[in-house]
């Protein structure tokens, strides 16, 4: 019988024992008892690091939507799947059951044939938070096409680039978006990227805004006729296991972002066992994650996790300050929320608030918190803590990335003693290593260095699509025989990790090793502050200096400014040592913008080092105009 749903810290610990002991039987005994195959697999693992090559439940015959769907509706049929908050508050959210939801994505995958498309076919999706965008998700992966979904906040060029690489026959978008008290013209955005686009046969829009757009004849089609006149009968495509299931992009450090492939059996069975575990989700729980599906949280744990699980789970359109900055507390007391998940950028944008937001709000049906995205300071966990959890609900400090599918090292609520800052033991089956500079690993407790994986797990990145050798490069080559995570990590006396931050984000001055994250926890706490960057620029006796990018809560004159770098300095000075102090301290309106913090330190850096003329791609930021405002400024 295998721990489907861990209960206690002895449990984890003994199962977690097997897993790494017996990876093959653990995980085939997930497979086996929690998820539906239409054949089962003839080998449960293979892999080869080297080349590298992994295969999960190799010879596995089955369809995701079966599982996410299908095998719901005689137990679940009236529960609702997914609960629609709208942009405006004003408007009705909606409760999608799952026999509608079935009904729904059966009716879309009968247009997506229709318009010709079949099983290995890209279809690039490019959509609002609209209940759509996960019908959309399903639907291609009921008729077998492979997902290729670019944020919706993204420039024309970026989805130009991502549709190219991908050579995607169709795109799916809508007339437009609400963004708090904007509306943005996303069909304009993507005839712009069409124009550098040689493959895309078909553009199916979504109404949304009622925006007036113009619609390319042969090419264009509105897509809630097509849906009218649809069948609501769809047989799924029986799918291997190792087949793609969707691509997604994420940027790297340098030149074309990475389009990260991942597959159906080894995705779905990792996706749904961490969300049943790390949220440690009960039948009647209601369970929103506030990221965008356009990122790999939404696709795990908005999507594919709770859905397998027959779980409710929240999608929502707006923004946290919108109307104002009680919108996330109010959604939770609306639809009595159990498990919020969200990232530190938000939960420091909201902490920054006036505490009257929250005070009259009911929080009380909160059973769990989550973090995702970066690592979250020790400032922001104790207010999430204090002010939200009411010191009684645990957070999970979940360390994941594009490339694993799925949460990696995370508390387990009410079985994992937490720690601020600490993303603390890993999950099930993940057998992490820290290693020094020459990849040798670091065996004992209270060691730091550069975090690998040693072993591979079922939801983990096949490929880059149409380029395996980058694949190898980015992250089998610089360690041998593991999967690099590019994050510095410490474990801790009792073996607890914390993520530092991205390897490249780890300045040397004089030859100590600065991780630039302590660095901004530091500054961050300075009551002025609103936000920092640190990255480092060659200096002629240390090596490397510390360049400080600073926003402020208010902006004040030259001389507060002057008194402001000086208490700055000394907090650093308290809380890392002298060695930590910047040289320069810009203080800047905004920081670049990007999901990516490798992407917003790369520009940083360059500004700081004076080499303006070769930023790389800024098509991803969020706010472009920022950086000509930095430069302009720059010390």
């Amino acid at each position: 019988m295998s721990h489907y749903s861990i209960k206690n810290f002895e449990e984890y610990f003994q199962v977690y024992r097997k897993s790494v002991r017996e990876p093959e039987n653990f995980w085939a005994e997930i497979a086996e008892e929690h998820f539906l195959w239409r054949k089962k697999w003839d080998k449960v693992l293979t892999w080869d690091f080297k080349k590298p090559e992994i295969k999960w439940f190799e010879g596995a015959k089955l369809n995701i939507t079966e599982n996410c769907l299908d095998r719901h509706l005689l137990n679940r049929g009236n529960k609702t799947a997914i609960i629609f908050e709208p942009n405006n508050p004003n408007e009705e959210a909606q409760h999608i059951t799952y026999r509608e939801l079935h009904k729904r994505v059966c009716k879309m995958a009968n247009v997506l044939k229709d318009q010709g498309i079949k099983k290995g076919d890209r279809v690039c999706v490019y959509l609002p938070m609209i209940p759509e965008l996960a019908i959309t998700l399903l639907a291609c992966a009921r008729v077998g096409a492979i997902h290729n979904v670019v944020f919706a906040g993204f420039s024309s060029k970026a989805l130009s680039t991502r549709i190219n690489d991908s050579n995607c026959k169709m795109v799916i978008t809508s007339d437009g978006s609400f963004r708090g008290d904007k509306s943005i013209d996303l069909k304009g955005i993507v005839d712009e990227a069409l124009r550098e686009c040689d493959h895309v046969e078909k553009v199916l829009v979504v109404k949304r805004t009622n925006a007036d757009v113009a619609m390319v004849e042969n090419r264009d089609i509105w897509l809630q006729p097509l849906m009218d006149e649809a069948s609501d009968n769809f047989d799924a495509e029986i799918m291997d296991a190792e087949d793609p299931l969707f691509i997604l992009y994420t940027s790297g450090s340098t030149g074309m972002p990475k389009g990260m492939v991942h597959t159906i059996g080894g995705y779905m069975v990792y996706t749904a066992y961490t969300f049943k575990n790390v949220f440690q989700y009960k039948e009647d729980d209601i369970y929103w994650c506030t990221a965008d599906i356009g990122w790999i949280t939404g696709h795990s744990y908005i999507v594919y996790g709770p859905l397998a699980n027959g779980a409710t789970t929240v999608m929502f359109e707006g923004v946290p300050q919108y109307p104002d900055f009680s919108r996330f507390w109010k959604t939770i007391e609306k639809h009595n929320i159990t498990q919020f998940y969200t990232a530190p950028t938000a939960i420091r944008a909201l902490a920054k608030q006036n505490l009257s937001f929250v005070e009259n709000v009911d929080l009380s049906s909160l059973k769990v918190l989550g973090s995702v995205g970066e690592p979250i300071n020790e400032e922001a966990w104790h207010w999430y803590n204090d002010i939200i959890g009411k010191r009684k609900n645990p957070i999970v400090d979940t360390w994941w990335q594009t490339e694993t599918g799925g949460i990696m090292i995370s508390p387990l609520p009410y079985v994992t003693p937490t720690k601020p800052t600490y993303a603390t033991l890993p999950f099930l089956g993940i057998q992490p290593a820290i290693v020094n500079d020459e990849g040798v690993e670091l065996k004992n407790n209270q060691v730091e260095g550069r975090l690998c994986i040693k072993f591979p797990w079922p939801g983990m990145a096949r490929t880059i699509w149409n380029n395996h050798q980058r694949y190898k490069e980015t992250y089998f080559s610089t360690y041998e025989n593991m999967y690099f995570t590019g994050d510095g990590a410490l474990r801790d006396e009792v073996g607890y990790y914390r993520i530092t931050g991205r390897v490249d984000d780890v300045v040397i001055v004089s030859g100590h090793n600065l991780g630039t994250g302590p660095l901004e926890d530091a500054i961050n706490e300075h009551p002025a502050v609103a936000e920092s960057a640190i990255v480092g620029f060659p200096h002629d006796i240390k090596g490397n200096a510390l360049y400080g990018y600073v926003t402020l809560k208010e902006t004040g004159e030259s001389r507060v400014q002057d008194n402001l770098r000086k208490e700055i300095n000394q907090l650093i000075s308290e809380r890392i040592g002298p060695i930590g102090k910047l040289d320069k301290i810009q203080f800047t309106t905004a920081l670049p913008k990007t999901r990516s913090g490798k992407i917003m330190r790369r520009i940083l850096r360059k500004i700081a080092e004076n080499d303006i003329s070769n930023l790389g791609d800024t098509s991803t930021l969020l706010n472009p105009e920022v950086v000509q405002q930095i430069i302009d400024e720059r010390i």
